[in-house]
């Protein structure tokens, strides 16, 4: 498979803690990736170096086999690589409708002209109702994002994120603080996403029915370091693994 994004020997440290530690790691167009690890493992550190967030001590990254190293984090964006966040960003106020209406409208650099012409940017507002279709919100379009479950909520958060048509989108614990029937549904739609090819997922995930039940591959970081990297099988049967998440509240075998 093509190879989207690449690290070579990505290091970051904050103060004498090592969050990463000689990261070498490949991602591949249309496999959805889960990055799992205990706490402090760097998976946030990781995400943050990789979208621009951070910038790294030494090492290199590539996307698409151009070194990004240190581009802006809008830069990345304009070139196909996007994030959502674990703390909510979304207007509240707005209609969901709206609400994707400024990122799409970003894209195609008419943002000054948002409140003046809305109406006439036909080319935007497909785009719009094409990406509420995909999240599976188009029957709430009209709704003030605010009044949305936390789960709608989340999907609407997917949905910004996909407004710049990424190539590769990384999800940072996509499905925190919801109830077994919204999970359900995120996962459903993050699962199709995929499998139509509207973006390449990279997720952050504590959740072990999540990683297990979604992810074509699973990336374990280690103080720092990658401990094993792998389908989800092969992970489930590593000892190193299950030696780390010993103590921690994953049980392999309820997967």
């Amino acid at each position: 498979m093509a190879e989207l994004l690449r690290t070579e020997k990505l290091r970051k440290y904050f103060g004498m803690v090592s969050a990463t530690d000689d990261i070498d790691l490949r991602i591949e167009d249309g496999v959805l990736t889960s990055i799992i690890g205990p706490n402090g493992a760097g998976k946030t550190t990781l995400i943050n170096l990789l979208t621009g967030n951070l910038l790294p001590d030494s090492g290199k990254i590539f996307f698409q086999g151009e070194e990004i190293t240190h581009l802006p984090t809008h830069k990345r964006v304009k070139k196909g690589m996007c994030r959502s966040f674990q703390i909510m960003n979304i207007f509240p106020k707005l209609s969901v409708f709206e609400n994707l209406q400024i990122p799409v409208l970003s894209l195609l650099d008419r943002s000054l002209s948002f409140f003046k012409h809305v109406r006439s940017h036909h080319d935007a507002n497909e785009r719009v109702e094409k990406l509420l279709t995909e999240i599976g919100l188009i029957e709430k379009k009209d709704l003030p994002a605010g009044t949305l479950s936390h789960g709608d909520q989340r999907l609407l958060e997917i949905g910004l994120a996909m407004a710049p048509e990424p190539k590769l989108l990384f999800l940072d614990e996509p499905t925190a603080g919801m109830n077994p029937v919204e999970r359900l549904k995120v996962l459903e739609n993050i699962r199709r996403l995929s499998r139509e090819k509207e973006a390449t997922f990279v997720i952050i995930e504590h959740d072990m029915d999540i990683v297990f039940s979604l992810s074509d591959r699973i990336v374990v970081l280690h103080r720092g370091q990658i401990l094993a990297d792998g389908k989800p099988d092969q992970i489930k049967e590593d000892e190193a693994v299950r030696k780390v998440y010993l103590g921690e509240e994953i049980l392999w075998e309820r997967v």
